[in-house]
């Protein structure tokens, strides 16, 4: 058998689809993987890191919304279907998974010329132009959210990381807590605003730590590569303030933290859910709204709270962050909240779909 996977551009739709692809090894060792990407996207490191087939495509972006420019794209995207159709040829694919972004409707049209089945999985809330006319080829349409528009749609929830999704926060706490100098027994508030980070974050964050600090709350924050390390002057007997640039054991990070605030992205919002970490959720101020969306039914469910980013300020912090953090009771009901909204199992989910829509093209 082989797959071949759709997801390139952004982290939000190459995780899942490294995610599948491990549960797919999982499953079957011999199974064959191919990703299809183009060469401005992250895929061309992630991909490879992982040790799965990459083939690059020419990148088409599409319009976020219905405009007059979506006249042009078919004659754009014509070069692009061919080079998909001949991965697909050439692979002998029995499937072609996608998850949204730029390589995602060609391979759809690809293996719709070619009699391959398709599978979708749509992260964020609001779908995207891609999976939105893919949904129209396909029977098999796995979402994130219950309540998604999409046609065909089933729940199942993203698909994550193997060390987020067994994570036992509790378990690993302490060696979480370790790992980045914190103190094992205090209150202990994670930020981060994404791997590229979040100048508005860190700035309230760096703002409001000495208070924090001095309620006796400790801070891991991930400030994010692009962006300075804050001076910090961690007075004796005070909780520590920890920023680090990168975080690249979330799974520690995550069983440090009783409480994280962040931005609201599909995949933060699944791997927090998944864990039972409830998060204050900021999210981005651009695009079409799709981060509100994400995070409303976790915080709807009691597993977080929700602030515009123009309201996020210090005062905020201390008058809605800080009483949770200091609440052990009000922490165990918004973990359990969190978690009883999550899901862990989205990518043997999305397994079971693939095999599925195999089945059914070779039933005919």
């Amino acid at each position: 058998m082989h797959v071949v996977l759709a997801g390139g551009g952004t982290a939000g739709h190459i995780e899942p689809a490294l995610a599948l692809a491990d549960a797919l090894r999982r499953q079957d060792p011999t199974v064959g993987i191919t990703a299809l990407g183009t060469e401005r996207g992250l895929e061309t490191r992630l991909v490879p890191e992982r040790g799965y087939d990459l083939e690059l495509i020419p990148a088409v972006p599409l319009p976020r919304k219905p405009t007059p420019e979506l006249i042009t794209v078919p004659g754009r995207l014509r070069g692009t279907i061919k080079a998909a159709e001949q991965v697909l040829e050439r692979t002998k694919a029995d499937c072609v998974v996608g998850f949204g972004g730029y390589v995602a409707l060609p391979g759809y049209l690809a293996a719709k010329r070619l009699g391959v089945p398709i599978v979708i999985h749509e992260a964020n809330a609001r779908p995207g132009l891609a999976n939105k006319i893919g949904s129209r080829y396909t029977d098999y349409v796995a979402v994130s959210t219950p309540d998604s528009k999409l046609r065909h749609a089933r729940y199942v929830g993203i698909p994550l990381r193997r060390s987020i999704a067994t994570l036992d926060r509790a378990a690993m706490r302490t060696e979480g807590r370790a790992a980045f100098g914190l103190d094992p027994g205090l209150p202990t508030l994670l930020v981060t605003g994404g791997s590229q980070g979040a100048r508005r974050l860190n700035e309230v964050v760096q703002a409001v730590a000495p208070g924090l600090q001095r309620s006796g709350v400790q801070i891991l924050h991930a400030v994010g590569p692009k962006n300075e390390l804050p001076q910090v002057d961690n007075m004796p007997g005070m909780p520590p303030y920890v920023p680090v640039s990168y975080l690249d054991r979330m799974d520690l990070a995550y069983a440090a933290a009783d409480m994280m605030l962040c931005r609201a992205g599909a995949m933060t919002v699944a791997e927090l859910s998944a864990v039972g970490l409830p998060a204050a959720y900021v999210p981005l101020p651009i695009g079409n709204g799709e981060q509100r969306l994400n995070a409303q039914p976790v915080v709807k469910a009691g597993g977080g709270l929700l602030v515009d980013d123009a309201e996020l300020s210090p005062e905020w912090i201390q008058s809605n962050v800080l009483p949770v953090l200091t609440d052990p009771h009000r922490l165990y009901d918004m973990s359990r909240a969190a978690a009883e909204f999550g899901r862990r199992d989205a990518d043997e989910l999305l397994v079971g779909m693939v095999y599925e829509a195999i089945a059914a093209h070779r039933r005919g």
